[in-house]
């Protein structure tokens, strides 16, 4: 691979990183509608879960996920939440990532939160059926 084909990757694995966490600020936004936080907490918690659709060690399609679900799912959520908001969060995204602070805790937090917010999901769901 050329150097600067590489070094455009790396541009956007950045930008792609920056723009995830900036949805996870706009998922905490009062601004933003329910559906839009519902969808971005979905989107950040599949980004930042090791749990995968498709199992990495799967050829080829173990990738496709990383490389097409996500950004699918960021794009979606950013046409979802309101522009002045989306700006504010990538403002204060890039300002975490510039000072090194690590985000690791809060993307934990998101994937439990949505990991137990789906199997609270698929309880009540099992549940109904039941009856």
């Amino acid at each position: 691979m050329q150097t600067g084909a590489l070094e455009t990757w790396k541009q956007r694995a950045r930008q792609l990183r920056t723009e995830t966490y900036a949805v996870y600020l706009a998922y905490k936004d009062p601004r933003v509608p329910w559906y839009a936080r519902l969808f971005a907490a979905c989107v950040v918690g599949y980004a930042f879960s090791p749990i995968d659709l498709i199992p990495d060690f799967v050829p080829v399609l173990g990738y496709l996920d990383d490389l097409v679900l996500v950004p699918l799912g960021i794009a979606l959520a950013l046409r979802m939440i309101p522009p002045a908001v989306m700006a504010e969060c990538r403002v204060k995204a890039r300002e975490v990532i510039a000072q090194g602070k690590s985000v690791n805790r809060t993307a934990a937090a998101v994937v439990v939160a949505t990991w137990l917010l789906l199997a609270a999901l698929a309880v009540a769901l099992v549940a109904r059926i039941a009856r």
